[in-house]
């Protein structure tokens, strides 16, 4: 069976053939990527329980500017491994959720240092040496989305992390020869990730 010419065939998802009247090629428009620069970060941790439908003290929108890169979200899961005489065979094992790390640049008015201080303080609380605790009121899991914008602006996809919580929070380098914003790392556990096509970030239990 002879291999289909993708690029230089005539076929009309990836069409590239340029004949007078047309538009540009398909290969410039229809094949495009989410750019790894348009994407907004919000947080849940507020409102007790799940920590759905609240923000962050209030500051969800600087929050979200002051984040200036997300990287760490994924999942797998572990090898069983089965031996058999002279072979070996694979089962996927128990599912493993990867650790989201967001960086923030420390925006002064917004005081973004001490609004990340207080989120890990529903973690861990060191002025007290309380833990978080969901059932006493202090919501120490909570709920992220990371948005996925469309050159437009408008939302062409969002990542929820369920279950989140903050694992760590580090200070970047203070440091005079330095001509940047200073930054704060946070890392963040999660339980699941759901990946959803809706604009509107809405998690559905069917495929359309």
């Amino acid at each position: 069976m002879a291999y289909k010419q993708y690029f230089a065939g005539t076929d009309p998802l990836v069409n590239r053939n340029i004949t007078e009247g047309d538009d540009v090629p398909n290969i410039s428009t229809d094949l495009d990527s989410v750019r790894a620069y348009q994407w907004e970060v919000n947080f849940f941790f507020d409102k007790q329980g799940a920590g759905d439908g609240g923000t962050l003290n209030g500051n969800q929108k600087p929050l979200t500017l002051a984040a200036k890169q997300v990287n760490g979200i994924g999942m797998s899961v572990e090898d069983i491994e089965v031996n058999r005489v002279n072979d070996k065979t694979y089962y996927p094992g128990r599912p493993s959720m990867e650790e989201a790390v967001v960086t923030f640049d420390n925006l002064s008015r917004t005081k973004v240092d001490r609004v990340l201080y207080e989120l890990f303080g529903k973690t861990y609380d060191p002025r007290n040496g309380q833990m978080g605790d969901i059932g006493r009121g202090t919501a120490s899991k909570g709920r992220m989305e990371l948005v996925q914008l469309q050159p437009n602006g408008e939302p062409r996809n969002v990542i929820h992390l369920i279950g989140a919580y903050a694992k760590s929070v580090t200070h970047g380098e203070y440091n005079y020869s330095t001509n940047e914003f200073h930054t704060i790392e946070m890392t963040f556990r999660y339980d699941y990730f759901v990946n959803t096509n809706d604009a509107d970030g809405e998690i559905r239990t069917t495929i359309a």
